[in-house]
């Protein structure tokens, strides 16, 4: 615009509204691979430090970088802080209050689990699945779009009566007279 009307930097600058010194800046570039190094370096000995971290360990060796600039670097780095893995719960409490039971014969411990998936049309789906812990038989697999606690009875209640004598129906003489406890 100077060069068109002839005018002075100093006019031009007030017409437009702008501040003569950033027409006077000139960027200089900076070389940043060495702290890309320095934090690239940073981030595999301490793992689990994020940029922050990185940051003011990076100041702690004499780099003058704030938190922003090595966020920007570590962003085109591409590094991530790690996943954190959860930790696996016990199936007993500490002072060994519930033990699992290891099985010793068929039909002695069953595992009962839940599966959850969806169609290829997306809709969901819902499996009752039922082992025997020492035969790793599978004795029963029941699908269902929605399985509530009256499905779930319904389908293990055959399996009580096949493979359970304990849950064999009682006669009518056993129920009419109650058994009073034998004082020995």
């Amino acid at each position: 615009m100077r060069q068109k009307l002839g005018s002075s930097e100093r006019r031009a600058c007030r017409t437009i509204g702008v501040a003569r010194s950033t027409q006077r800046y000139e960027a200089t570039p900076v070389d940043d691979d060495s702290l890309r190094l320095a934090l690239v370096r940073l981030a595999k000995q301490y793992g689990r430090y994020g940029y922050r971290k990185i940051a003011e360990l990076l100041r702690i060796e004499g780099w003058k970088v704030n938190h922003k600039k090595v966020e920007r670097l570590w962003r085109e780095e591409g590094l991530q802080i790690p996943q954190r893995h959860k930790k696996r719960k016990r199936l007993y409490h500490k002072d060994s209050s519930v033990i699992r039971l290891r099985p010793r014969y068929q039909n002695h411990i069953w595992s009962i689990d839940f599966v959850h998936d969806k169609l290829a049309g997306g809709r969901p789906y819902k499996m009752l699945t039922v082992l025997d812990e020492y035969s790793r038989e599978a004795l029963c697999v029941a699908v269902k779009p929605r399985m509530g606690n009256a499905e779930v009875l319904e389908a293990l209640y055959p399996l009580f009566l096949k493979h359970c004598p304990l849950y064999t129906s009682p006669s009518p003489r056993d129920l009419s007279t109650p058994r009073m406890p034998s004082s020995a």
